[in-house]
């Protein structure tokens, strides 16, 4: 039976890494949910298509152990992060990942999610991928330059453009 997913809606995201990720699930049969990292289902694209997730990030935590695999779709909410890290839906999204690393669980990500891991220091000593602007600010985990990498139940893609090497290696562990 193939593993449940959530996926992390960040406000905005970036839609065509999103895309990418729920079409793939999609079309491999790979059930899903979405969830905003907001305070309501109602969420934009970084190019302002309006989309609405299926739930918040309020709902998934403390249901982690629902799910298989968590995928954070990055997006050009990254900058607002620090501006709003107190907000109640990003203190419950970074306790939501942590959740799903202390589980060991399979997570995904492109683009500044590896910062996210480093920065909850759960990706410690292993190698990812992550845009290259943000090489030179990981601490603990080992940036690198490849398109994508998978280290243990860590899976990231450098950023949106190279999600599609990631995805064949993420669909055999969700299968």
């Amino acid at each position: 039976m193939a593993k449940k997913v959530a996926v992390l809606v960040v406000n905005p995201v970036n839609g065509s890494g999103l895309f990418q990720y729920l079409e793939t699930f999609f079309e491999n049969g790979i059930p899903f949910r979405t969830f905003a990292v907001a305070d309501t289902t109602n969420v934009k694209t970084n190019s302002g298509l309006r989309l609405q997730t299926d739930d918040i990030i309020a709902s998934l935590k403390g249901h982690e152990h629902e799910y298989d695999a968590l995928v954070f779709a990055c997006g050009d909410a990254m900058p607002k992060f620090a501006e709003n890290a107190d907000k109640p839906y990003n203190v419950d999204m970074l306790s939501v990942i942590k959740n799903f690393a202390d589980q060991g669980k399979t997570i995904a990500g492109h683009c500044a999610a590896a910062l996210l891991f480093d920065n909850l220091g759960i990706a410690q000593g292993r190698r990812v991928a992550l845009h290259p602007f943000l090489k030179p600010v990981v601490k603990s985990c080992i940036g690198t330059d490849e398109k994508a990498v998978i280290d243990g139940n860590f899976y990231t893609a450098q950023n949106e453009n190279t999600i599609s090497c990631l995805l064949p290696e993420l669909l055999k562990v969700l299968k």
